[in-house]
């Protein structure tokens, strides 16, 4: 069994081959490059989040404008990512990006489904009078057919206007 010196010596070296990244202390990522932007992109924040998140066993889920962002619904780079946790607030710098957990009552973090936080959260932040045709047809390609139901069972309880517009994500497409 190779001790942690080893460990860290082969890490160092992967690392200096720029085969793997250090993103954080104890936590690598494999380099993707972009052919369109000639470079090699930043860490996916969702994917540090959700290490980090299984590194503390801290239930998260993204906040309003994360979650338009990993839905596809907002475009936008966020200069600072926010995710509800169940453990401390806790802040982190990533590159030039912010990473945020804040803590919330446990009761706001009763979703079973990952997906469904995503969705709601992502629909509240832009509200009612921005939940359009457009809109439920996104998060629907976005969402897995095999999810739809699950979500369905999972957000009875959110707020009237929330669950109509889930309920319209979640129908069966027409096919024609």
């Amino acid at each position: 069994m190779a001790g942690g010196k080893t460990i860290n010596s082969v890490f160092r070296r992967l690392a200096e081959e720029e085969t793997i990244r250090r993103v954080q202390t104890g936590l690598y990522d494999y380099p993707r490059y972009s052919e369109l932007l000639d470079r090699t992109l930043g860490p996916d924040i969702f994917q540090v989040a959700s290490a980090l998140a299984r590194k503390f066993k801290w239930e998260i889920q993204p906040d309003g404008a994360s979650a338009l962002n990993l839905m596809g619904l907002s475009t936008q780079v966020p200069a600072q990512y926010l995710f509800h946790s169940d453990g401390p607030t806790r802040e982190y710098q990533i590159n030039r990006t912010k990473l945020r957990f804040k803590r919330v009552a446990t009761r706001e973090m009763k979703f079973k489904q990952p997906e469904s936080a995503v969705i709601v959260h992502g629909l509240k932040s832009l509200g009612p009078d921005h939940i359009n045709d457009k809109t439920i047809a996104k998060v629907r390609d976005w969402l897995p057919e095999a999810k739809r139901r699950q979500v369905l069972r999972d957000t009875q309880t959110v707020t009237q206007w929330v669950r109509a517009a889930i309920r319209e994500i979640c129908k069966e497409p027409v096919h024609g």
